[in-house]
C-alpha cells in the first residue's frame, strides 16, 4: 500500500501552485474546475511519484493555524543533502517565508528546517 497523494485546501490556488513548482520542483496539472459549485485543484507531481493535491473553493475559512494542534502537522521534502536542505532554505528565506527552525540536526537524527509557506501551513525541508 501507499499513499497516493496528500490533499491541501488554499485560499490562492495560483499562489500555491507557483510555490510547490517554483521552489520544490513540482509539475502542475492543467488543473481541474467544476463551474457548479466553482471547486478548481491542481495536481503537483514529484520526481519520485509523491503528489499534492491543491485545491479551492469560494466558501472556505482560512482559520488561525496553531502550531501545536491536532491533524496534520506539516508536509516534509527529501531534498537530498544537507546543502541542499541548506540552500533551499535559504532561498526561502531570502523569498520573504518565515524559517521557524533550522537547518538543524534533530534529535531523531534528521538533518531538516521547518518553514511556514501557503497560509501559515509548515513545510518541512530533509535532507
Amino acid at each position: 500500500m501507499k499513499i497516493e497523494h496528500v490533499a491541501l485546501y488554499v485560499k490562492d490556488l495560483e499562489k500555491a501552485k507557483g510555490f510547490f513548482v517554483k521552489f520544490l520542483n513540482g509539475k502542475a496539472n492543467a488543473g481541474y474546475h467544476n463551474p457548479t459549485t466553482d471547486f478548481k485543484s491542481y495536481f503537483i507531481s514529484f520526481d519520485d511519484g509523491a503528489r499534492l493535491e491543491l485545491m479551492t473553493r469560494p466558501e472556505l475559512v482560512d482559520q488561525k493555524k496553531m502550531p501545536y494542534r491536532t491533524g496534520y502537522a506539516h508536509i516534509a521534502f527529501s531534498v537530498g543533502s544537507k546543502e541542499a536542505v541548506d540552500e533551499l532554505t535559504a532561498k526561502l528565506d531570502e523569498a520573504g517565508f518565515t524559517v521557524t527552525s533550522g537547518p538543524r540536526k534533530t534529535g531523531d537524527g534528521y538533518y531538516e528546517s521547518c518553514i511556514i509557506a501557503l497560509e501559515d501551513n509548515l513545510i518541512e525541508i530533509t535532507e
